[in-house]
C-alpha cells in the first residue's frame, strides 16, 4: 500500500458538513490539524460516535473548557533544553514537535498548539547530557512523534546513544505504528536502522500507543511483523478515554489482539487533566471498574498491563478501588518514593489524584510551579516560535 497522503486542513473532509467544518475551523486555529487518508478509511462517518472519528477530529469541547496545559509538571523536569531527567535512569528525549496524528486528547497538547517551539530540532544539548550522566540506562525519543523524522535524523540520534556505554535501552514512542503502519514497513532504511541497533543485549522498544482495536488492521500488523523481524520490542499504552475506549469490551478487545500480534499490553493510563480534554475524562473509579472487566475478558498475557497515572510526583499505579477507597501504590517516584503504599479517600467524581483527600501528605509540589490556569478561549495570539506555557 502507498504512502497515504497527509490532510491538514478541515475544509478538505467533505465527510464532514460545510456548517459543522465552520465551527471546526476555530479549533485549527487554535491548535494543529493533521490526518492522513489511510486513518480517515478507518472512521465509520455514518456514527457520528465513532471512536477513531473522535481520537483525531476536533471537537467543540476543546475551546470550552479550562485546565492546565502542562498536568504533570513537565517543564520542571528538564535538566538541559530538549531532555527531560524527570526519573534517576530514564532521560526523555523531545526530539520532534511534529505528530503524525494529533489526538485531540493528548497530554501534551501544549506541543501542537499553533504558538509553541518546546521541542528541539537541535538534539546535541540533551545527546550530551545523556552522555554525561552515567545514572542513566535508558532513554525515551518522544515529541511528538519520532517517527515522523526523516530516517537519517534517527540515524543520528540512534547511533549518538549508541555510542554511550550507560545507555543500554533506547525507546521511541509512535503513534505510526498504526496511524501510517506503511511508513514502517515500506521504509528499509528505517528497518534497517532498527536491524543494527537493536539488539539481543540493547534492545530498541516501540512505545506503540493504540487507542481501539478497530486500529489493529492487517497493515497494522504487518508493521508490527516488519518490527519483529528487525529486532525491536512493541508495547502498547493507551488511557482508557470516555467515548472511545471506556467499554470492557473494547478494551478487552484491545487487550486480546495486543497479545496475539504479540505486542506487550504496558499501560492503560488516567487521561491527564489537560486544557481543553474534558470531553476524555472518566472518574477513577470508572476507569478502574472498566479496566477489571476487560482484564476478566483476556488471558493472563492481556493482564500484564498496568492502571496509571503519570503524575507530577511519579507514576502511581491504581491497584484498586473499593468502597470509597483507592489503594495506590508509587510505580515510579520523582522523590523515590518507588514502592509506597497509599489509601486515600476517594469521592465518586475524582478523576486525578489531586483529587483525592490527604493526597498532598505523599508528595511536595514542585518549585517551579508557574503555569497559571487558563481557558482555552483566552489564549494569546503568541508568533511562531515563543514559549508555549502561559506564565504568571
Amino acid at each position: 500500500m502507498a504512502q497515504p497522503k497527509y490532510i491538514m486542513n478541515i475544509d478538505k473532509l467533505d465527510y464532514i458538513p460545510e456548517d459543522q467544518r465552520k465551527k471546526l475551523k476555530a479549533i485549527t486555529d487554535k491548535f494543529v490539524f493533521r490526518v492522513n487518508e489511510y486513518y480517515l478509511s478507518l472512521i465509520d462517518w455514518n456514527n457520528p460516535n465513532d471512536p477513531i472519528r473522535k481520537l483525531v477530529i476536533p471537537n467543540e469541547g476543546e475551546l470550552e473548557e479550562y485546565g492546565r496545559w502542562d498536568a504533570s509538571d513537565e517543564d520542571t523536569n528538564y535538566a538541559v533544553p530538549g531532555c527531560q531527567h524527570k526519573y534517576s535512569t530514564t532521560a526523555l528525549l523531545i526530539c520532534s514537535e511534529v505528530c503524525g496524528a494529533y489526538c485531540r486528547y493528548c497530554f501534551r497538547k501544549r506541543l501542537f498548539r499553533n504558538d509553541v517551539k518546546e521541542a528541539m530540532s537541535d538534539v546535541d544539548p540533551g545527546l550530551d547530557y545523556i552522555a554525561n550522566t552515567p545514572e542513566i540506562n535508558n532513554v525515551l525519543l518522544t515529541g511528538g512523534d519520532p517517527l515522523i523524522l526523516a530516517t537519517k535524523k534517527l540515524r543520528y540520534i540512534i547511533e549518538r546513544l549508541r555510542s554511550i556505554d550507560h545507555v543500554k535501552i533506547i525507546r521511541i514512542g509512535s503513534k505510526l505504528p498504526v496511524f501510517n503502519p506503511m511508513r514502517i514497513y515500506e521504509d528499509e532504511e528505517l528497518l534497517s536502522l532498527i536491524r543494527e541497533y537493536s539488539t539481543p543485549d540493547n534492545r530498541i522498544y516501540i512505545m506503540a500507543h493504540i487507542n481501539h482495536p478497530v486500529e489493529i488492521t492487517e497493515e497494522a500488523k504487518r508493521g508490527f511483523k516488519a518490527l519483529h523481524d528487525a529486532g525491536a520490542i512493541v508495547v502498547n499504552q493507551t488511557p482508557v478515554l470516555r467515548g472511545i475506549n471506556d467499554d470492557p469490551e473494547v478494551l478487552g478487545s484491545l487487550l486480546d489482539k495486543l497479545s496475539w500480534a504479540g505486542v506487550t499490553p504496558y499501560y492503560f493510563f488516567i487521561n491527564r487533566p489537560v486544557a481543553g480534554n474534558r470531553d476524555f475524562v472518566l472518574s477513577l473509579k470508572e476507569a478502574y471498574e472498566i479496566v477489571e472487566q476487560a482484564k476478566a475478558k483476556t488471558s493472563g498475557l492481556g493482564k500484564r498491563v498496568r492502571l496509571s497515572m503519570s503524575h507530577t510526583s511519579g507514576k502511581i499505579e491504581i491497584l484498586a478501588i473499593e468502597d470509597g477507597k483507592a489503594y495506590l501504590k508509587y510505580h515510579q517516584s520523582r522523590d523515590g518514593n518507588y514502592g509506597k503504599f497509599m489509601v486515600l479517600d476517594c469521592p465518586d467524581d475524582a478523576a486525578w489524584f489531586d483529587d483525592l483527600p490527604g493526597n498532598e501528605q505523599y508528595w511536595d509540589k514542585p518549585k517551579k510551579r508557574t503555569e497559571e490556569v487558563v481557558s482555552v478561549n483566552e489564549l494569546p495570539d503568541v508568533p511562531q516560535g515563543k514559549k508555549a506555557l502561559v506564565r504568571n
